[in-house]
């Protein structure tokens, strides 16, 4: 039996200003999966994740979650409906500390008890990270600083994980590490993963399905193991 969707968009159209970005995309995301987001640059992935998040407006079309019809969402909205988001840059507060860090992931929790556990809960992925949590963030390696931009969406236990390029600025080595600690994060805690990656053959390796932008549309939808043939994906990609 099919898993139900948490995240359903019908002709999502979107942009900057007057430019349209989007051009009525489709995409659901099931409730355990990872669906990756792929294409050339400028092709609409970031614009997408920001749509859905509510950190740009929607023009057209539609976006259901958890079965809800949401027509303007709002990132307090989309939080308190259990959606992170994790923008691309390893973006945290680096002259807090990594606790300081994880308190403000879990500022909407609603009791300290539930923020204790939300952290604790975060930093049991991550065992680097515990040792480090009266460091300031400021201090951390690109991979850590990556670490603890995911456990910050982590502590508020989320059903739906949305993922802006998390291997940008990692080295080479540490890239398939990261994506497969990703993979082990949808596994072990049930969360569905919404990802835009330029690491393409990388990410195909723990992405259940895949889609393509090409300017603005989907121009391919489908199991990643469909694009593991180099033929295949430069005739989807390029």
């Amino acid at each position: 039996m099919p898993e139900a969707s948490v995240l359903e968009v019908k002709n999502l159209v979107s942009g900057y200003g007057k430019r349209e970005v989007l051009k009525g995309v489709s995409i659901n995301v099931a409730s355990i999966e990872i669906l990756a987001i792929i294409g050339h640059n400028g092709a609409g992935k970031t614009t997408l994740l920001k749509a859905i998040f509510g950190l740009i407006p929607i023009w057209e079309g539609e976006l259901s979650l958890n079965g809800g019809t949401m027509r303007s969402p709002n990132p307090i909205e989309m939080l308190a409906h259990g959606v992170a988001y994790v923008p691309q840059g390893n973006r945290v507060f680096t002259e807090l500390t990594v606790r300081e860090n994880l308190e403000m992931g879990g500022v909407t929790l609603r009791s300290k008890a539930s923020l204790t556990e939300g952290i604790e809960r975060a930093v049991d992925m991550f065992p680097a990270l515990k040792l480090k949590l009266h460091r300031t963030a400021g201090t951390l390696s690109g991979g850590e600083k990556q670490m603890l931009a995911l456990s910050n969406a982590l502590v508020l236990s989320p059903r739906l994980l949305l993922l802006d390029e998390p291997s940008l600025g990692l080295a080479p080595r540490l890239v398939s590490e990261a994506l497969m600690r990703i993979k082990q994060i949808s596994t072990d805690s049930r969360t569905a993963v919404l990802i835009v990656e330029q690491k393409v053959r990388e990410v195909l390796k723990i992405a259940d399905r895949v889609c393509v932008l090409r300017n603005g549309r989907v121009s391919f939808s489908g199991p990643s193991k469909d694009l593991v043939d180099e033929t295949k994906l430069r005739e989807v990609y390029l």
